[in-house]
């Protein structure tokens, strides 16, 4: 199985689309390059054509109104911050090489560019940092604590830019991505954090339409400012998974290394993959910080290929959504109430899931419905407070070995020529 994907200005559409032996369409909807929709097609038995106008509904265009008039409207005045971008990766040179060329054109090149970070966490390829040195205007640093968190730490760390965009290493940016991310920054001065939106890079296997049937990571095509709080959401801000996704997400730098950073028993890899980007929204936002979403400030993700590895992280998005939830209530039990109510939403959320996968509504096969729902019973027994213990023997190893293995030592850094 396997979809074409398009992109499509909304006022220059073509009459009709072949699905050119495809078995469905991603239709990438744009007004004026900007972004407004995405849709889902399935190619109906013996068709040979689509009509892409049936796709453009009202909100489709209401979206493109909203951008239209935030084209229009002034940029709040003064400077906007100062950008560093952040690319944590082990041993994933292509795909580090890929999102490298994305950048290119604005990073190498453009006055004025922002300083771009390649953090190597514990790499065994030499062939990372061999991508990275072949690039005047790439800034390598090595962090040999392994753990996606540590590597974060170690990129607010050496960033000299005011906000700092993490981007995973499975991804690549769209046209308007840089030039959306500052606009997003200087609309709004008093935010700690902007997500953008997440769509997929290809469509070429069953796992990877899956996971678009769901929903994927996507998170809506208009701009939301979300506040510390927000009247009559009882499980507002503890539902941290409606913010946005790790893989496009950039914070303000000062206020994150206020906070003490990453917590770095998350997003450790096995056995806790998962869970440091959900706390770190909630913490920024219970900072006070408005946190805002920004569909223009996108990018593509390469989804998982296999329905194994797809089946996998689904339990670690439970594992590490419920671990985020157990270190949350430990940290402040006047939390445990609401987060309570949350879990108790979650869990009746997957039990509804699970009768619309029996009633056929439902597109998520019932054994990742299932993963899912085992890795938020793991995540509540007890994963996070082992992680913490792992940690604090890493750093304690780390303490007794060579300077370089410290964390925040400059000794493992490099740049390129």
């Amino acid at each position: 199985m396997a979809f074409g994907l398009r992109n499509l200005e909304i006022d220059d559409l073509p009459d009709r689309l072949p699905f050119a032996g495809a078995d469905g369409m991603g239709l990438v909807l744009r007004d004026r390059g900007r972004l407004v929709g995405f849709e889902l097609v399935d190619r109906p038995r013996g068709a040979e054509w689509l009509d892409p106008s049936a796709y453009i509904g009202d909100e489709v265009r209401e979206a493109a109104a909203v951008e239209r008039r935030r084209a229009a409207a002034p940029l709040p005045p003064g400077p906007a911050p100062s950008i560093s971008i952040a690319i944590c990766s082990k041993d994933r040179y292509d795909w580090v090489d890929r999102l490298l060329r994305s950048l290119e054109p604005f990073c190498a090149m453009e006055p004025g560019a922002p300083e771009v970070l390649v953090i190597d966490n514990a790499s065994t390829d030499p062939r990372l940092r061999d991508v990275c040195m072949t690039r005047a205007w790439v800034r390598y640093v090595q962090e040999p604590l392994v753990g996606l968190d540590f590597a974060r730490n170690r990129a607010l760390r050496e960033a000299t830019g005011e906000v700092v965009a993490f981007l995973d290493d499975d991804v690549v940016i769209d046209r308007d991505w840089l030039w959306a991310l500052r606009r997003a920054w200087a609309e709004n001065p008093d935010a700690g954090c902007v997500t953008g939106l997440v769509l997929p890079m290809v469509l070429d296997t069953e796992a990877q339409i899956l996971f678009e049937r769901r929903g994927g990571f996507r998170r809506g095509f208009r701009p939301i400012r979300y506040g510390p709080d927000r009247f009559g959401d009882v499980h507002y801000p503890f539902g941290a998974g409606r913010f946005g996704a790790g893989a496009n997400m950039s914070l303000r730098r000062g206020l994150v290394l206020g906070l003490g950073g990453f917590d770095e028993a998350l997003d450790t890899g096995r056995p806790l993959p998962g869970g440091g980007d959900l706390d770190i929204f909630f913490r920024v936002l219970r900072s006070g910080a408005m946190l805002v979403y920004d569909p223009q400030v996108a990018v593509h993700h390469e989804h998982r290929r296999e329905l194994a590895v797809l089946k996998r992280q689904y339990y670690t998005w439970g594992l590490g959504h419920a671990a985020f939830i157990a270190k949350s209530m430990n940290v402040d039990p006047t939390t445990r109430r609401r987060f309570h109510g949350l879990l108790l939403w979650w869990f009746n959320y997957q039990l509804r899931r699970m009768r619309g996968r029996l009633r056929r509504k439902d597109p998520t096969p019932m054994p990742m419905i299932l993963a899912e729902v085992w890795g938020g019973l793991v995540g509540l027994c007890g994963e996070y407070g082992r992680s913490r213990l792992r940690i604090a023997a890493i750093k304690a190893a780390a303490a007794k070995g060579s300077g370089n293995l410290r964390p925040g030592s400059d000794g493992a850094s490099g740049a390129a020529p």
